[in-house]
């Protein structure tokens, strides 16, 4: 009679990466959801006046400034909650979203390339974004908010890492 098979092994729980964006990322994403309401409205607001196609009234235009307002005092904190980022021994895991959540988790060894950027308005904030390559056809992981040197120094950790693995990440 041969011994029983071992029990498989266990397989990790799908979790909430560990890190959090650094808190300044909310009054970045504040001060950029203020610009694109303002240039949203000034774009509405000219094309209604130089059109004539649309009677504002009163109330539209205060609807459309509540929606912007509970939007810029909603979405960016909401944000800050539910993004979050870790690296692992052996993969980069991401969390992102505010109405939908996507998490995603590369392996290490797909990696093939991490790129670092700043926009304006994060350089403003003294914050960057990293983007992680892989060879999955759903994309990049990206992980924005972060300080700009904990953002390049993940950066020199990824590409490290992904090049002491052997292969070309495919």
């Amino acid at each position: 009679m041969s011994a029983p098979a071992p029990p498989p092994a266990a397989v990790p729980a799908l979790r909430e990466p560990a890190q959090r964006v650094d808190p300044r990322a909310r009054l970045m994403w504040i001060v950029s959801s203020v610009v694109e309401s303002v240039v949203t409205l000034g774009i509405i607001g000219t094309v209604v006046v130089l059109t004539g196609v649309v009677e504002l009234r009163w109330w539209m235009v205060a609807g459309v400034v509540a929606l912007d307002l509970l939007y810029v005092a909603v979405v960016p904190h909401w944000r800050y909650l539910v993004h979050r980022w870790e690296v692992t021994e052996t993969a980069v895991h991401t969390q992102v979203g505010w109405w939908s959540r996507e998490r995603r988790i590369a392996p290490i060894s797909r990696i093939q390339t991490v790129d670092y950027a700043e926009g304006p308005v994060e350089r403003l904030f003294g914050l960057a974004s990293v983007t992680v390559t892989t060879a999955s056809a759903a994309g990049a992981l990206s992980i924005s908010g972060l300080r700009r040197d904990r953002a390049r120094r993940l950066v020199d950790e990824l590409t490290l890492r992904a090049d002491a693995v052997e292969g070309d990440a495919t």
